[in-house]
């Protein structure tokens, strides 16, 4: 595993080790949310509850198979901020909003818990919830598993295309609830018009087109709003540019992406560790697919952290937003064997 700095150094590392002229191997990289602190005009990023690094790659076996993995214990989770402190980021997000400086601006929760063994064994414990990257990311001292089901972004030759997400309701509600819900598909349709905005950055004018809008679906073990969007990439674009065009993701920032991330730096109590960034695979004839780390774990020095919350307009109700990260984080901790308490979400 290598760790780097930048998307820069990413492109750098992988044409250095000649992987784009390689055969039967691949890149597994996670992209960490600090990369954004480049873009903050105003507050600078918040204390970052884990070390984990801005860039991991590892160039690896295409048929390499995952370790057998160990079994594990966790502790009783603990929150960074209790329900007081995520209404009152919420009331500031929405008073921002008023003055017209920003639509829409995604909080997020942290909580840690003491843990013991193998980080591994959880990716065998999220399998049921269908993740998009299945497999561990194992570092020096620290390991990412996620249970994500949002792509971030993929490329296909010269198709490239992300599928955000934006709504949520716990299972068991009529899909069209959601899908007619005016809220929902307002804070969705505001991401889709971001995504269409960064993937034009670069694609061929005119080639970007959205085939799926604001389609109920069933994903880990709760209802979301997804939408397709994708365009034609230009030829001349490389990955760093890519990347940098659309990173970090709309659905996890807000609208416009850059006012959102001045916002969630004054707001957010620590940094988003290993959330909100990408990991996934890179291919050698530069194909990838990256996994928006949303519903992901951060195992380091002995304790394990994850991150849930939500975006917030103008007509958002704080004990709603609060209750939303509960019912996107109760199945994953269900499926870790470590749900959470009535004292931990006090």
């Amino acid at each position: 595993m290598v760790d780097l700095h930048s998307l820069g150094e990413l492109e750098a590392y992988l044409e250095g080790e000649n992987f784009f002229r390689a055969h039967g191997v691949v890149a597994d990289v996670f992209l960490h949310y600090g990369l954004s602190a480049e873009l903050l005009r105003t507050s600078a990023p918040p204390q970052e509850p884990c070390r984990l690094p801005l860039v991991a790659c590892r160039i690896r076996p295409e048929g390499e198979r995952p370790r057998i993995a160990g079994a594990y214990r966790v502790g009783d989770w603990e929150r960074s901020s209790d329900d007081a402190g995520y209404a009152d980021a919420i009331v500031a997000a929405q008073t921002a909003i008023q003055r017209g400086d920003v639509y829409q601006v995604n909080l997020v929760q942290h909580l840690s818990a003491p843990f013991d063994g193998d980080a591994a064994g959880l990716a065998r414990a999220l399998a049921p919830l269908r993740p998009l990257v299945s497999r561990p990311l194992e570092g020096g001292g620290w390991t990412i598993v996620s249970a994500s089901p949002e792509l971030f972004l993929a490329r296909r030759s010269r198709r490239l295309w992300t599928k955000p997400i934006k709504g949520t309701l716990p299972l068991g509600v009529d899909p069209d609830a959601l899908a007619q819900s005016e809220k929902n598909r307002a804070e969705h349709v505001m991401i889709v018009d971001l995504e269409r905005n960064d993937l034009s950055r670069v694609c061929e004018v005119g080639s970007i087109r959205w085939p799926e809008l604001a389609a109920p679906h069933e994903l880990a073990g709760v209802l979301h709003l997804v939408s397709t969007v994708e365009g034609q990439l230009r030829e001349d674009a490389g990955l760093a540019e890519i990347l940098a065009a659309t990173f970090p993701g709309g659905s996890i920032t807000g609208a416009p992406k850059i006012s959102a991330i001045d916002h969630i730096a004054a707001l957010e109590p620590v940094g988003r560790g290993a959330s909100m960034g990408a990991l996934g695979t890179i291919r050698p004839n530069g194909d990838f697919e990256l996994a928006l780390t949303i519903r992901t774990f951060a195992v380091v020095d002995g304790r394990i952290h994850v991150w849930a919350g939500g975006g917030i307009v103008w007509d958002s109700d704080p004990e709603e937003e609060i209750e939303e990260s509960w019912v996107k984080l109760r199945p994953l901790l269900a499926a870790i064997g470590a749900p959470l308490t009535e004292a931990a979400i006090r």
